[in-house]
């Protein structure tokens, strides 16, 4: 069953599982495996449309409207950037400073053409351990980071943090083989560290503003306190 964090005559938002693909795609046409369209459909007993996406091995707030109708309302708050989107990543290393914003242009996949993309950082804690993870140094420095995206580019919080060589914790595409089989090896963790915590858009119908938060999974919580990281965020 997926955890259904809003609900109301047109809208449902749910906390998605890491790993769990928001809809059939040319890529994964021939995966014998759960999609969270249909899963959610079948929960609920009506139709749904993916108002945004986010990654498959991202968890966190994922949106979407029972009416198609309203779903060009919708998706015009993402384009006109009048939605609020927060997540969470743990990262290698230090920040220099605890606040800032990258505004790195990136690739688009299939044009290869470069797009604006800028993403907003914010420090929430930080974290030196007793392990040496990379052959060179006696210790490890991570962050646990707030990253708020202001556009909407494929796999943007995270290319926007390799290219400031803050790599997320288990990210097999963009992120440091050395950090990822150190967390494995040492912790067991084979997720990404990287989670939708907040959505905050206007409600097409009734104009109100609606906050939408998800809990930290399992798997997030579990290294966080493994590695000692104090952070009022663990539930």
């Amino acid at each position: 069953m997926l955890d259904i964090l809003y609900e109301d005559q047109e809208l449902v938002a749910i906390n998605k599982p890491a790993g769990l693909l928001v809809h059939r795609t040319s890529m994964a046409a021939e995966e014998k495996t759960q999609f969270a369209v249909q899963n959610l459909r079948d929960q609920i007993g009506t139709r749904v449309y993916p108002v945004h996406r986010i990654d498959r091995p991202t968890s966190g707030v994922l949106l979407f409207s029972k009416n198609s109708e309203i779903l060009p309302q919708l998706k015009a708050q993402f384009a006109n950037r009048e939605v609020s989107k927060k997540y969470l990543a743990l990262v290698r290393g230090f920040f220099l400073e605890n606040e800032g914003r990258v505004n790195h242009p990136l690739e688009n996949e299939r044009s290869k053409k470069l797009q604006e993309a800028i993403t907003h950082f914010r420090v929430l804690a930080e974290k030196e351990i007793p392990y040496d993870t990379t052959g060179r140094y006696p210790t490890s420095r991570y962050s646990l980071v707030e990253m708020s995206p202001l556009t909407g580019r494929t796999h943007q919080i995270r290319r926007h943090l390799a290219h400031l060589r803050h790599y997320i914790i288990g990210d097999k595409k963009h992120g440091n083989n050395k950090q990822n089989q150190f967390f494995f090896k040492e912790f067991g963790l084979e997720n990404l560290l990287l989670h939708a915590f907040k959505l905050e858009l206007t409600h097409p119908r009734t104009n109100q503003k609606l906050r939408l938060e998800a809990t930290l999974p399992a798997h997030f919580r579990t290294i966080l306190l493994k590695i000692d990281l104090n952070s009022d965020l663990i539930q």
